[in-house]
Parts: C-alpha cells; sequence; structure tokens
C-alpha cells in the first residue's frame, strides 16, 4: 500500500457504455486538484459548501492552451462527512470507457495518484467509519446475485454483525479484566473470585458463538450459491428437466440414450438463493470412454452438490441400480423427480417414503413448478425466510479459535483446575481472535487481505 495521506483517484462506474461515468477523489489535496481542473462560474470548487453541486468544464493544460475534457458536475464532500472521512470530491462526466478514463488522467496529472483495489473502503475502516465486518458488506452487496443476498449483506453493512461480536468481545474483556485485576493483589490479600459467575457468563458466551457459528452454512448459500445437480439414469428426462427449469433450450434433447456425455452449467435463483443446476451424463454402464467420463464427472458431483433432484422413469419399474443411488444420498437434500407420469405408472412411491417425490411430465410442461418448490422447500430449511446478517468463512475460523479457548476455559473451571493466571491468559486469547473478525486488532496481511478482493474505485 502507498502513503495513506496521498490524495487518491479511480473510475467508480462500471466500464462500458453508459449514462454518465463517476471518478472518485479523496485525500488532502482532494479540493486543490478538482480547483485546477475544473472550470467553472463563480467560485471555484474549494470554496464551495460541502454537498455543494457544480457544473463546470474539465481542462487540462496541453502545450500552453487549455483542452476541454468533458462538461462535468462535481459533487464537494468535506471531511469528515465522506465515505473516507477524508474531503472528497466525485466528479461525473459523460459515460464510456474513453471518457471516464480521460477524466481520470487529468486528476492524476493534476496531482492524484491511482487507488489501489479497495482504497477508498480501507480509508473508511482505518479513520474508524466502518468495521471489518462492514467493509466486508461492501463486497458481499457489490457481488449479490439474489435479493435475499442483497438484503443480507445490508444487515451487515447496518452494522447487526458487528454488535453481536462487540458484544461478545466486550463481555471477555470485562471477564478478564476483572480476572486480572485480582493477580495484582499479593497473594494473601487477594480478593475471592467468584468463578461460579465466571463459569455461567462463559457459558453463555459459548451459547451465543454457537448461535453466530449456526449462520455459517446459510452464508456460503447466499454469498457462494449451491450446485444443484440433476442426476439419473439415462433417457430419464435430466436435459428436458434442466431446458424446463430454466424456460429455454439450453441442452439438446434425444430419446437417444447417452446425448448429455458432459456436465452442463447454468444459473438461475431460487429460494433467494443463486444455484448452478447442473446437468450431467446418464448413469448406467458403458464401453464408450467419452461417455465414461462423463459419468464419472456426475458420480464426483454427486457428493459435491448442495442438493440433487434424482429423475426417474415413472413409466418402469425402478431397478436396483437407482436404488443403489439414492441410498447415496441424504434426503434432507434430494428432490426425486418421477418423470413421464403421463403414461403407465409402474413405479412404487412407497418405496421412497424417506424421500420428497415429485411426479412430472416434462415433455408436457407439467410438474416443472411442483420441482421448484420442493427445491425450494429444500434450501430455506437450511436458511431461514427472514434476511439476517451472516457470517463468511473469515468470520467462522476465527470465531472457532475463540470457541475453542473458552470451552476449553470452562472445563477447566469445572474441574476446579481454573487458575485465574491461565484463564486470564486464555481469554485474552479469544479476544484476540475476535478482535481480528470486527478489526479491533487486524495488521496489513489481514487488511491486504481483505481490501484486495475489491475493485479498484470502491
Amino acid at each position: 500500500m502507498h502513503d495513506d495521506t496521498d490524495t487518491i483517484a479511480a473510475i467508480a462506474t462500471a466500464a462500458g457504455e453508459g449514462a454518465i461515468a463517476i471518478v472518485r477523489v479523496s485525500g488532502p489535496e482532494s479540493l486543490a486538484i478538482a480547483d485546477r481542473v475544473i472550470a467553472c462560474a463563480g467560485a471555484p470548487p474549494s470554496q464551495r459548501l460541502p454537498g455543494t453541486f457544480v457544473h463546470g468544464h474539465l481542462r487540462v493544460e496541453t502545450e500552453g492552451s487549455r483542452e476541454t475534457v468533458d462538461e462535468v458536475i462535481v459533487l464537494i464532500y468535506r471531511a469528515p462527512h465522506s465515505y473516507t472521512r477524508e474531503d472528497s470530491v466525485e466528479i461525473q462526466g459523460h459515460g464510456g470507457t474513453t471518457a471516464a478514463r480521460r477524466i481520470l488522467r487529468a486528476l492524476l496529472q493534476a496531482g492524484a495518484r491511482l487507488a489501489e483495489p479497495g482504497e477508498f473502503t480501507r480509508r473508511a475502516f482505518l479513520s474508524g467509519r466502518i468495521d471489518l465486518l462492514q467493509a466486508e458488506a461492501v463486497l458481499d452487496l457489490i457481488r449479490a446475485r439474489t435479493d435475499r443476498a442483497a438484503a443480507a449483506a445490508v444487515e451487515q453493512l447496518d452494522g447487526r454483525l458487528s454488535r453481536a461480536f462487540d458484544s461478545l468481545y466486550d463481555q471477555l474483556v470485562d471477564i478478564a479484566a476483572r480476572i486480572e485485576a485480582t493477580l495484582d493483589f499479593p497473594e494473601d490479600e487477594v480478593p475471592g473470585i467468584a468463578m461460579s459467575r465466571v463459569r455461567v457468563t462463559l457459558s453463555s458466551i459459548l451459547e451465543q458463538m454457537d448461535a453466530l457459528l449456526g449462520t455459517w452454512n446459510e452464508g456460503v448459500l447466499l454469498r457462494e450459491g449451491a450446485i444443484v445437480a440433476i442426476l439419473g439414469r439415462p433417457n430419464v428426462g435430466k436435459s428436458t428437466l434442466l431446458n424446463a427449469m430454466l424456460g429455454m433450450d439450453r441442452v439438446i434433447v434425444s430419446h437417444v440414450p447417452g446425448t448429455t456425455r458432459d456436465v452442463v452449467e447454468e444459473s438461475m435463483s431460487i429460494g433467494g438463493v443463486a444455484i448452478r443446476l447442473a446437468d450431467t451424463a446418464g448413469l448406467r454402464e458403458t464401453e464408450c470412454d467419452i461417455e465414461s467420463a462423463g459419468i464419472e464427472r456426475a458420480r464426483a458431483l454427486m457428493s459435491k452438490a448442495a442438493y440433487i433432484l434424482y429423475v426417474v422413469d415413472a413409466s418402469d419399474v425402478m431397478d436396483s441400480y437407482d436404488r443403489e443411488h439414492l441410498e447415496r444420498l441424504s434426503p434432507e437434500r434430494t428432490v426425486v423427480v418421477a418423470n413421464k407420469c403421463d403414461q403407465s405408472v409402474k413405479f412404487d412411491r412407497s418405496d421412497l417414503g424417506r424421500w420428497t417425490v415429485v411426479e412430472t411430465s416434462l415433455i408436457r410442461g407439467e410438474g416443472v413448478d411442483a420441482v421448484k418448490a420442493a427445491l425450494d422447500s429444500k434450501i430455506l430449511s437450511g436458511a431461514p425466510t427472514p434476511a439476517h446478517a451472516v457470517i463468511s468463512e473469515r468470520h467462522r475460523a476465527l470465531m472457532v479459535e475463540a470457541r475453542d479457548e473458552v470451552s476449553r476455559l470452562l472445563e477447566s473451571i469445572y474441574s476446579e483446575a481454573g487458575d485465574p493466571v491461565l484463564v486470564a491468559s486464555g481469554l485474552r486469547l479469544a479476544i484476540a481472535s475476535l478482535g481480528l473478525v470486527t478489526g479491533r486488532e487486524y495488521h496489513d496481511e489481514l487488511l491486504d487481505a481483505i481490501f484486495t478482493k475489491f475493485c479498484i474505485g470502491k
């Protein structure tokens, strides 16, 4: 990272054609740089009130003359009332990649430097405007692929998750401070430490930690989406199901078994969760090397997928091959799609008592909504409907460290072997782990790992 006192600039809008392009500038020289490049009627930008919109022309010196780069609107921010809590300006010019780059080039020539990925949000964190959890929520919101993922990110950005972690942190600090205060007394003057109270408080903290850890699975679904594999024997309607769920002819459908020989994936949203719907090669024994490779990929996807749509031919008796594959699958994450129910139904539904079964006639388009509803129910059972902030893998790893330490301390106190010095030391370890979640404690490597994931300009 460069010096945090530099004045930085970057294009904030996405590349490509658009109505406007926004270039952001932040740092101590923001207003002075705006004065150098903006020609406007009346007072220059540095003498305008915060929140003011200034209309003018952005110009640069070129071989002794002033060249107009673009007609622009400049929005003035003054510290600490900006995203970074620094003096800032946003310049709105005409959309398009070339126009935005010309504005940015003029600002760099006037004294700004190009911002690094995530540097605006990094400065917002370092200035105390947001914590690390809220900074990560900014990225989650940008990357959200469904309304539900966006709602969870907004909850986190609003500080809901931060308050939960801060509460745990403060409770542990309070206990540690009380225990450490007794360590300053001579041994024969140590006031009594109510370890029973410490035990009760740590037990409560442990429950709160478990509740937060319980949101991790939902966090994975919302942030990363879920793979939903369509499995089954050849020619049972797997590709037809994929096309029907997408509402388009994405894959070739044929009565010839073995038409699909590789995994075909498409994205859609079900239950507010982004999913990757994967059509696979039909499960059977074959001597074709290409088809065998596709079947192996299908079997590999069986264990990797979050949910399974297993298609069976309802017009035929379900054989041992299907039963064998179903026995490997979890009923909680599997929907059995009994296709071809427009024909004479021969399969025995009672054999599938543990599984959710949906009867369809995909060739007629019947039962597709029921399949979506059944899959929606599976997804929602692992991710409650109300949107709320959920932890990420980084939060989970640090929380597990803290939880393990608290659990170990509880065991030592219950066994009456809880040495106050060791308890205080263990609490400090747990506190340090929680501090890294919100940024109460941090190091440059942690910040680099988080903010380099951002785009330049955010």
